[in-house]
Parts: structure tokens; sequence; C-alpha cells
């Protein structure tokens, strides 16, 4: 049986770090999604491609090449080239959420993700991984908290990487973004009854990832041995 653990949530709710953890202790490869869309976003910049044209961000999805490569710290290749840190800024953040409601880039990174997955499995982390990339997982948990967490969270971590930042202006950009995601047209943030919510707004990321553990291997245990 393959193994799909399908984390959602908007940004600054600790997705990455829990989904990292979550894969650790269960002994599966971490996908992170929302590198992926980073990472088309970075291209588009890169080659000045307007980011409301369609065509040409599918183009450029279907032509790019993403890795991941495995290790302590995880690494995302773009073309060859570790991005893993380029892709971590608020304007690729934001260029993320402007390519990811093209339906033809979606369409492009969602059969990458699910070739991913089924090949051995997976904590796969995004926006509509329980939606849309693998609604059949019975393990889907939605990450939320209450909007000025989020970004209290993010400008510490700008702070710590030497960045400039006002809490103000990460706050309205974590709305913002919340918006975009919410409201596109294809494969909006949300999340059904098939979930579980997690609001992570005064939990540690400890107990956040031991209640994820937790779930799965109570339904793992509670199937009939293999014979």
């Amino acid at each position: 049986m393959t193994l799909i653990v399908a984390i959602d949530g908007p940004s600054g709710v600790g997705k990455t770090t829990t989904s990292k953890l979550v894969a650790r202790e269960l002994g599966l490869p971490h996908i992170d999604t929302g590198a992926m869309y980073r990472a088309i976003g970075l291209a588009a910049i890169r080659r000045g491609i307007d980011l409301k044209e369609g065509e040409k961000l599918e183009s450029l999805a279907s032509g790019t090449h993403i890795e991941f490569v495995p290790g302590e710290t995880p690494r995302v290749l773009l073309e060859g080239e570790d991005v893993t840190h380029l892709i971590r800024t608020p304007e690729i953040s934001m260029a993320a959420s402007d390519v990811s409601a093209v339906p033809g880039v979606r369409r492009v990174l969602v059969r990458l993700q699910q070739e991913l997955g089924r090949r051995n499995g997976g904590v796969l982390e995004g926006r509509d991984i329980g939606t849309k990339v693998f609604p059949e997982t019975r393990h889907k948990f939605f990450l939320t908290a209450r909007p000025e967490v989020r970004a209290q969270r993010r400008y510490r971590e700008l702070l710590a990487k030497g960045e400039a930042a006002d809490f103000e202006t990460v706050l309205a950009d974590c709305v913002q973004r919340d918006e975009q995601d919410s409201t596109r047209a294809d494969s909006p943030l949300t999340w059904d009854e098939t979930y579980t919510v997690v609001d992570t707004s005064d939990l540690t990321i400890g107990e956040v990832v031991d209640e994820i553990v937790q779930s799965v291997r109570a339904f793992l245990d509670s199937l009939p041995p293999h014979r």
C-alpha cells in the first residue's frame, strides 16, 4: 500500500517544517509541492514572462525541470541550479500564488506530484493536495492559524535571515495571498469534511507533528495484518 499524507493550508502555518518532520517520523519522502510553484514563479520572473499570461506560463512549466534532493536540509533544483533559498522571498511567494492560479500550470505540476507520490508514497504539502492531487488518501490534514500569528512567524523568519522586513507589510501580504489562493477559479485553497483541521496558533511544531503522526499510525495499526 502506497502511503500518502496530505498537509494543506495557507502560508505561515508551519506546513513545510511540519511536513518534513512527519515524513521523517513515518519514513516517507517529503514532497514540497509549493516549492514547485515557487520555482516556476522564479523562472517566469527571470525570463520576463508576465505572471498573467497563462499560455506562456503553461509552456514554461512543461519545459522546466525541477528536482528535489533529499537530505537533512532538502534542496530544490531548478534546471540543475540550487534555488532552495531564492524561492523563499516575499516576491516569489506572491509569484507562486499568481502562477498557481493558471489551470495549465496546475495540470502540469499536479501530474508531476502524482508521479512522485505514487512512486514511493510521501508526505505532500500544498493547498490542494487532499482535494485535487490525492483526493483518495485517508490522511488529510488542513493546518490553519490566525493571520496575525502567521504574519509574526514570517516576520521573524525574514529577520532571522537578515532581510529587511516590516510587520504590517508582511501581514498585508499574508492577507492578500489568502484572498488570491482562496478565490482562484481552479483548485482554490479549501478543505472539506474528509480533513482533520489543526489550528496551529497556540501549538508547538512538535505538538502538531505528534497529532498527525499519531493519527496516521492509529489507522495503520487498525489494518488487518498481511498474510
